[in-house]
């Protein structure tokens, strides 16, 4: 039987109004105007967060994957329920007094998505809604989108610390990823490095987007290229923007960081082999092709662009994937990349996945 992985942490789910595709726009307020109707097609309505996109994908992958996240009892949690069965998943705590997450995914055609989100019932998501006999015979944890989970980062992090700092003491390895955040939210007021540097030292396999990392790192910098406007993956460079913050992680002591960089593609780092035989030995990885390495994975072009929703938690998938198949840091990588350029031609974050062997092809 295979290792068992744990996708746990943000759910909800995705309502995305089909724009029509042969028009494409420039900017938001070319279609979002007071008082306009806009016409669209029938509706997306898929789960979405990291434990339906990262955990389904997983699962439709083949690998052995229990999910966790928190819904309420409600008609949105309901519908999670229902879509979390098509896949023979369940793993949901119903919250009685919370609302289930939903998130209004604006991807219209020519401009990056914009998301209109409530976090529901992740907002109480803590240390003790994980079983301990879940965690018993599962070889890695996965955890995402501690920005949107309120109680992730309220107390410098607190509850996210204990969470893995409970789960490397089992063996198991980690793998955390981030997701956008408001800096006018109150994560936005939140000293996330600070929170890195208590919660790096439990983390395998850091995985956030430059955008995110670059916020909680180096506010000026990303001050300084959100000015700029449009996709700030097309504005950065990797020797100056990149390379220096997954060093910072290094020196807080992560394992393994991969950082999702848009167009610019995938760039990731490896610790020396001191720091990589900390992974959990439940994972069972080749320590040696694991330390020392850096590199740029470029991006794969994908045949078409209908949403990115997704496709960074999906590519992240096939990497955990490629990792517990016991291939290289560079195939695990590339093999990410390819998963992303699948995720983005369709609507919601699954339909488009490819298996592995097919995704070798395509490298």
């Amino acid at each position: 039987m295979k290792k068992k992985i744990i996708s746990a942490g943000h759910i909800c789910l995705d309502i995305t109004p089909v724009f029509p595709a042969e028009k494409q726009y420039n900017q938001l307020n070319d279609i979002l105007e007071p008082g306009k109707l806009i016409n669209v097609d029938a509706a997306n309505v898929n789960t979405g967060g990291s434990v339906a996109n990262t955990g389904l994908a997983l699962k439709i992958l083949g690998e052995n994957v229990e999910l966790m996240g928190k819904v309420g009892n409600d008609a949105f949690g309901n519908m999670i329920a229902d879509i979390l069965s098509k896949y023979g998943a369940g793993g949901l705590i119903k919250d009685e007094n919370s609302s289930s997450s939903y998130s209004v995914v604006l991807a219209i055609p020519g401009i990056d998505r914009v998301f209109l989100h409530n976090p529901g019932a992740n907002d109480t998501f803590t240390n003790s809604d994980i079983p301990e006999n879940s965690l018993n015979d599962a070889a890695l944890f996965h955890f995402g989108y501690p920005p949107l989970m309120r109680s992730m980062y309220l107390n410098d992090g607190e509850e996210l610390v204990k969470i893995f700092k409970r789960v490397k003491e089992k063996d198991i390895a980690t793998s955390l990823d981030f997701a956008a955040i408001d800096p006018k939210a109150e994560s936005g007021k939140v000293d996330w490095k600070s929170i890195l540097k208590r919660v790096l030292p439990y983390v395998d396999f850091f995985v956030p987007s430059f955008e995110e990392l670059c916020f909680m790192l180096d506010r000026d910098n990303y001050n300084r290229l959100a000015s700029m406007g449009g996709d700030m993956a097309e504005n950065i460079k990797i020797d100056e923007d990149v390379k220096p913050l997954a060093d910072e992680l290094m020196s807080m002591g992560c394992k393994v960081v991969l950082i999702k960089c848009g167009i610019k593609g995938i760039y990731y780092k490896t610790a020396d082999i001191d720091t990589v035989q900390n992974i959990g030995h439940n994972l069972e990885v080749d320590y040696k092709i694991w330390s020392n390495k850096e590199g740029l994975q470029p991006c794969i072009k994908a045949e078409k662009v209908l949403s990115a929703t997704g496709a960074g938690d999906t590519s992240i998938a096939a990497f955990l994937a490629s990792v517990l198949a016991g291939k290289t840091p560079e195939k695990c990588v590339a093999l990410a990349a390819a998963e992303g350029a699948c995720a983005v031609t369709t609507y919601d974050a699954l339909s488009g996945l490819k298996p592995i062997s097919e995704l070798e092809k395509m490298i």
